[in-house]
């Protein structure tokens, strides 16, 4: 395997790219694009025109040689929650579902695209990319209101988790719920239009025969450059209402109920890592950082740590996955009062989303603000931590805050 790379004279953009290559693909009997947009890589967006993700366990690789900043290729897709849940359930989509892709398409911080490839004989892949984008295309989508939960039912779950942790049992858990609804149309541009709109930090769109999933997540689980790994959990939430500060940025990082979260979810993080990284190498270079998302203002802190010779990422998955942040502290008995206390599977929601290359390593979101769409539904899942001083009435608004950027998304798909 190889390393090759050409700088390519196009003005399309990653996300309206990943609405050419999906309508190319359709057109031909294709497979999807996977895409990933935001802050990947060191770039601002890697995509493989056409790859199939279906079921299959996490892969392994064997490091690539490359230029600094590169990917060359890969493997795209996701772990679901629901791999982990103790309960065993699953919301019909495969646990854990890849797809390699010996080419990419890289958009470097600064605009350019490159078409990198770990293929031996690139030139053909090249032609088929440069006819896709230069195409002309547009896909919508169909979606109805979601149907929601009750409040109530919402409510009766948070309550039973503050029973637990004023009984010692556990110091805070994420209670989530699901909205769902039909769906027909095309989930890439509901991606497109999603990275577009929101901006998201940390998206992916991955799709097989399964369905797909559409996440527009501000979240890193898990980087691995080299031997060197990051994860920067979230944890604490107030609603934004503009671009411009608010008001509630302060607020969030003056509230001791959404500190006390971030820091607990910090500290079980800086815990997982510590199981497979070098003794003494995990440190947090960042605390309690106050971050912009869509519709809402997080807290976010940074863990880093260095792991030894060996450790394989598999390894490291089993210390870390599911994410702290989505489950709770300690972790299993989290992973307990989840499955007691919320009457439907998670999905892939929760889980994580991402990419392993043989050039530049290990990347993966916490697949939050995401939709999960197969066999004509759709489903989002939201939800928060849940602590002692919790109250349901303001557990169940703050849903509804992560919740609304995309419910809006969904609602007004672009005309064609």
């Amino acid at each position: 395997m190889r390393f090759w790379r050409q700088r390519l004279s196009t003005d399309v953009t990653p996300s309206r790219a990943v609405v050419l290559l999906s309508a190319y693909a359709a057109a031909r009997g294709l497979p999807e694009p996977a895409a990933l947009c935001g802050s990947w890589f060191g770039s601002s967006a890697v995509v493989a025109p056409f790859v199939s993700v279906s079921a299959s366990s996490f892969p392994t690789v064997v490091d690539v040689d490359a230029p600094e900043g590169c990917v060359g290729g890969g493997w795209f897709g996701y772990l679901s929650y629901d791999s982990a849940d103790p309960s065993g359930r699953s919301s019909g989509v495969p646990g854990s579902a890849w797809g390699f892709a010996d080419h990419v398409l890289r958009w470097d911080l600064a605009g350019g695209c490159w078409f990198e490839s770990l293929a031996d004989d690139p030139g053909p892949l090249l032609s088929t990319v440069e006819e896709a984008l230069s195409s002309s295309a547009s896909l919508t989508w169909t979606a109805s209101v979601l149907e929601r939960p009750s409040a109530a039912s919402h409510s009766l779950a948070v309550k039973a988790c503050v029973s637990s942790i004023e009984a010692g049992e556990l110091f805070q858990a994420n209670i989530c719920t699901r909205f769902t609804g039909p769906f027909s149309g095309s989930a890439a541009a509901l991606f497109s239009e999603g990275v577009r709109r929101l901006s998201p930090s940390r998206s992916c769109f991955v799709s097989g025969p399964w369905g797909s999933v559409v996440s527009l997540s501000p979240e890193l689980f898990l980087s691995r450059r080299g031997r060197r790994v990051t994860s920067v959990p979230i944890k604490g939430t107030l609603p934004r209402r503009g671009p411009a500060d608010d008001g509630n940025a302060l607020l969030l990082r003056r509230s001791a109920k959404d500190v006390a979260e971030n820091v607990m979810i910090t500290d079980l993080v800086r815990n997982d890592l510590g199981r497979v990284c070098e003794v003494g190498s995990v440190v947090v270079p960042s605390l309690l950082t106050v971050s912009p998302a869509p519709g809402v203002w997080h807290l976010a802190s940074t863990v880093e740590g260095v792991l030894p010779s060996g450790v394989s990422d598999s390894a490291l998955l089993a210390a870390t996955f599911p994410p702290g942040s989505v489950t709770g502290a300690p972790k299993i008995r989290a992973l307990d009062e989840i499955a007691l206390l919320e009457p439907l599977p998670r999905g892939v929601y929760t889980g994580a989303v991402g990419m392993l290359s043989p050039v530049a390593g290990l990347e993966l979101n916490v697949a939050i603000r995401t939709f999960e769409i197969s066999a004509g539904r759709i489903a989002l899942g939201v939800g928060g931590g849940i602590t002692a001083d919790s109250d349901s009435a303001v557990e169940w608004q703050e849903c509804l805050h992560k919740a609304a950027p995309l419910e809006t998304l969904l609602a007004t798909p672009p005309a064609v």
